[in-house]
């Protein structure tokens, strides 16, 4: 391949760049790659292609990818992760299950502060960076005291994760989440769900605080999110809605478990997501988190809506919670996107592999999620969630083109997932291959380099201060 030649080109004092041999552009892999962003971090260009390439501009260590969007987290859950893999339930054929498991996050819930949230916050979004996910929609319901007192800062926990993302260098799309009730019907808040409750006045007001403390940039965004149909009504969804701008993100668990669903449709006379759909104007700033469940005729209207399925197959699985339909849904042009939820791992590409196997398990056929125009699944499923995730976090990211955020991965070239390989197949051994370290050598967020060799650039750190949280909350 013959290399651009290197000549001095004038080039705006605020204007930064880099040049890539390979990097994976909206319409595929180009060669010859010079990218160019502003003081904002927001590319300003990107030309295949390029003949010559002036001093001083940096190359990077290899290919490069957009980074990937995480569409869902509970950061305080990550210092829960290994931690309830144990037989909870007891008495003759008692089993586990996702209901048993909420009884456990309950309770570690109930014991996190303050400055050990901001700590298990930034480690895990040091960990989310270094897997590959340049943004993150944190789903955030931990309000309160634990007996359910307002902090003096109404917007304290929220403000320390916000704080947590600013820190790494990841994009945030920040969620408070109203939590009214214990379940369908409107139910009396139970005890142990007193530091998540809160009206849609209430909630609304601790987002207006938290805006006008951390005010919106291309790095951070603010959305809400109704927990759940069970934890919500028909009434203060409204209300929720109704005082919130019209093209802010709004994320919802539905249809997880087969429990719900029998609930609502006990209650409510209709399945989670019809009933969603047929009474709220659903549409692409929407995304309904797992909907696993859902019939032939909710799978297709939930395509049609252009709402984001926010698949956490990691999680999803450790819960025992299903498998979500999802050859019929991509086949309806139904968008997806990826989160890792609980964090009981903390990696896109596991989450894309899973993705498949599901189907793969469920079919039991070979690439079930490949399709007539893209014949390599790890491509498709790449696209996808790229394409869904930046939907969900509303913010202008998942593509190296003018006008998006400048994030992005550096592969190591020398992987031995990818080495030899041809362009064509470099996702295939990034998603389904696992051997040794991972692929992913540098990230880059804004333009910013926040992980170099594998490394994050406040690792130690964090991590000692990660651990610090860890032992409190283990005492």
């Amino acid at each position: 391949m013959t290399q651009p030649q290197t000549q001095p080109q004038p080039m705006s004092q605020s204007t930064q760049s880099l040049f890539a041999a390979h990097a994976y552009l909206p319409d595929g892999w180009h060669r010859n790659v010079l990218l160019e962003w502003d003081a904002n971090g927001t590319l300003t260009a990107v030309t295949p292609d390029t003949s010559t390439v002036a001093d001083g501009v940096q190359k990077a260590a290899g290919p490069l990818l957009p980074g990937m969007p995480n569409l869902h987290s509970h950061a305080f859950q990550r210092a829960m992760a290994g931690l309830t893999e144990y037989r909870a339930a007891s008495g003759a054929g008692a089993t586990d299950n996702f209901w048993s498991w909420r009884e456990l996050m309950y309770r570690f819930a109930a014991r996190i502060t303050p400055e050990g949230l901001a700590s298990v916050a930034q480690w895990l979004y040091i960990e989310m960076l270094k897997a590959g996910y340049t943004s993150v929609c944190e789903f955030h319901y931990v309000h309160h005291m634990p007996g359910g007192e307002r902090y003096a800062n109404q917007a304290e926990l929220a403000q320390r994760v916000v704080d947590a993302a600013s820190a790494s260098g990841i994009g945030m799309t920040m969620l408070p989440v109203l939590y009214q009730y214990s379940g369908f019907g409107s139910r009396a808040p139970r005890d142990d769900q007193r530091r998540f409750i809160n009206t849609p006045e209430s909630l609304l007001d601790l987002l207006g605080t938290l805006r006008a403390a951390r005010p919106e940039s291309s790095a951070l965004r603010y959305g809400v999110a109704p927990h759940s149909l069970r934890a919500v009504s028909a009434d203060s969804l409204r209300a929720l809605l109704g005082g919130i701008d019209g093209t802010a993100p709004v994320h919802i668990h539905i249809a997880e478990q087969t429990a719900e669903v029998d609930a609502c449709l006990e209650t409510e006379g209709a399945r989670p997501v019809q009933w969603l759909l047929d009474r709220f104007d659903v549409d692409s700033r929407w995304c309904l988190v797992h909907a696993t469940h859902v019939d032939t005729n909710e799978t297709l209207a939930l395509a049609r809506s252009g709402a984001v399925a926010g698949l956490c197959l990691t999680t999803e699985a450790n819960l025992g919670d299903g498998i979500f339909p999802a050859q019929d849904y991509l086949d309806a042009q139904g968008r997806i996107g990826v989160g890792s939820d609980s964090h009981i791992g903390v990696d896109w590409r596991a989450e894309l592999r899973l993705l498949e196997y599901g189907q793969r398990l469920t079919h039991r056929q070979r690439n079930v999620l490949a399709s007539a125009q893209a014949t390599r699944v790890a491509d498709r499923l790449y696209d996808a969630a790229l394409a869904g995730g930046a939907h969900a976090t509303g913010r202008a990211v998942g593509a190296l083109q003018p006008g998006r955020r400048a994030d992005w991965l550096v592969l190591d070239a020398d992987h031995s997932s990818i080495a030899e390989h041809a362009p064509d197949t470099w996702l295939s051994g990034v998603v389904f291959c696992e051997h040794g370290e991972t692929p992913i050598r540098d990230v880059y967020t804004g333009g910013e380099k926040v992980v170099d060799n594998r490394r994050h650039r406040d690792e130690e750190g964090a991590y000692a201060r990660y651990r610090v949280a860890l032992a409190e909350l283990l005492k």
